[in-house]
């Protein structure tokens, strides 16, 4: 065989703060991603470092605008369709539907418009697959209640939660809790609205924080099946494997341990209770997360149906803090691996690398697969109305052979592959339009102008070839 199992989900992936826009509209209520600028001070706000209310009024905030999405979604999906998407991966921006997020009534304006997104999809059969929360939070979240260091949210996220569940029922299949779970780590407040203050401890409140995600997607889980038995839950985590810079032992170990990293999260929201590691690591950090015996059944009985991951690198480790202090990369750092070329941005390409996660994940979990990231963000460059992205095609086809042979070899259940983003957006990172990863061009500047008219690239027909043999024409 080879082309991929029948039924395989083939399709693209965005996320609302960096494509929807019309923060205004619709009665939507403000979020964090609409005070997280682009340029020098995006990181600094995004980590957690520097709280936005000490920016200066000249700031340009990019998600605000995106590529307006908000206005063009009817045109975007007609174009999905064309290619044959088969799965939108998309997210609600939870402000949109509480726009304060701890209302008792959702805003109906905002649930028909995320009703129409669906219904769109349908119409053309493509399945929706919703994330609840992909790095977006209410603002009022966060000045009210500390955002997630506080326990109250689970409640909050749970009632956004049954609204969705309950409202779009007989619609969606597929629901994914938290975008990314992981990058809570790393980038507090774009992940989880967290603004490390003075007095606190940065690691601790991190893994407080996460805590109770954990508990609310577990939660989440719960309720979607007893609305819908059909209703399929997954979590979803950066991923990438760790590779030791050497055979050096240390270096084995080092990997080990920023795999472990990375599987914390999904590890539990799988399995259901927190491994001895986690629970070894939060002791000898003197982190104290006060897991109630209630917590303990709660994350028993909300354990996901598939794991969703993204994958754009693998990494490199090393024992050597020598070596570590040389390590690159502007969300994960990774010592260079001189075995793999680089993107534009200095992530590694490598698809064997994606085959590599693939089988440590499904071997670790037994659980069906979902990737719903992988793309390569370039400068593309729009000649006469279109864009020759060879390098792009050739970074896909080269991922998408890697998960045909981690399915055809060696038996890994996977069982979607969404690309990132389907069409040109916000990066996340970067905050840059001209980080482009689509396969539709959208004419929007690095300050938002443009005619944000839409215009298929060269990787348009390719994917649509993709898709229509099933995999089998690379």
């Amino acid at each position: 065989m080879s082309t991929f199992p029948k039924g395989f989900l083939w399709g693209g992936a965005t996320a609302a703060n960096q494509c929807e826009g019309g923060y205004l509209e619709g009665n939507r209520g403000l979020s964090n991603v609409d005070f997280i600028p682009s340029k020098e001070n995006r990181f600094a706000i995004a980590s957690g470092q520097l709280d936005p209310k000490h920016l200066k009024d000249n700031e340009y905030y990019p998600s605000r605008t995106a590529i307006d999405m908000y206005h063009h979604y009817i045109e975007d999906i007609a174009l999905f369709a064309e290619m044959g998407f088969q799965v939108y991966r998309f997210s609600i921006c939870w402000s949109r539907i509480f726009p304060l997020g701890d209302e008792d009534t959702p805003n109906e304006d905002g649930l028909a418009f995320y009703e129409d997104i669906i219904d769109t999809c349908l119409s053309y059969h493509i399945e929706p697959l919703i994330t609840i929360n992909h790095f977006d939070i209410p603002i009022h979240l966060i000045k009210t209640y500390g955002a997630w260091r506080n326990r109250k949210l689970i409640g909050f996220y749970l009632r956004l939660c049954e609204t969705l569940f309950t409202r779009f029922k007989g619609k969606v299949k597929y629901w994914i809790t938290f975008n990314e779970i992981n990058m809570i780590l790393h980038m507090p407040y774009m992940a989880a609205g967290l603004t490390i203050q003075p007095d606190e401890n940065k690691t601790e409140m991190c893994y407080l924080a996460a805590h109770h995600e954990l508990l609310a997607s577990a939660k989440a889980v719960k309720l979607a099946h007893q609305i819908d038995s059909d209703y399929k839950v997954g979590c979803m985590l950066a991923a990438g494997n760790m590779y030791p810079y050497s055979c050096n032992p240390n270096d084995v170990m080092e990997s080990i341990q920023k795999d472990r990293e990375n599987y914390y999260f999904a590890d539990i929201q799988v399995r259901g209770y927190y491994p001895s590691y986690a629970l070894k690591f939060l002791e000898q950090n003197h982190i104290s997360l006060s897991i109630t015996e209630e917590d303990k059944v709660i994350l028993s009985q909300g354990c996901v149906d598939f794991v969703s991951f993204s994958y754009y690198n693998s990494g490199v480790a090393s024992a050597d803090p020598n070596l570590q202090a040389n390590a690159k990369g502007n969300v994960f750092p990774t010592i260079e691996n001189p075995y793999l070329s680089a993107s534009e941005w200095g992530w590694q390409i490598d698809p064997l690398g994606l085959r590599i996660t693939l089988n440590a994940l499904y071997d670790r979990y037994q659980k069906p697969l979902f990737i719903v990231e992988n793309g390569l963000g370039a400068k593309d460059e729009f000649i006469n109305g279109s864009v020759d992205d060879d390098y792009r095609i050739n970074y896909l086809r080269d991922h998408i052979q890697a998960m045909k042979d981690a399915i055809l070899i060696d038996g890994v259940d996977l069982i979607g592959y969404t690309t990132w983003g389907c069409i040109d957006l916000i990066s996340a990172s970067s905050g840059e339009m001209k980080k482009r990863y689509g396969f539709i061009y959208v004419d929007a500047d690095e300050d938002g102008q443009g005619t944000f008219k839409r215009y298929k690239k060269k990787s348009f027909t390719w994917y649509q070839q993709v898709i229509a043999s099933n995999g089998e024409i690379l």
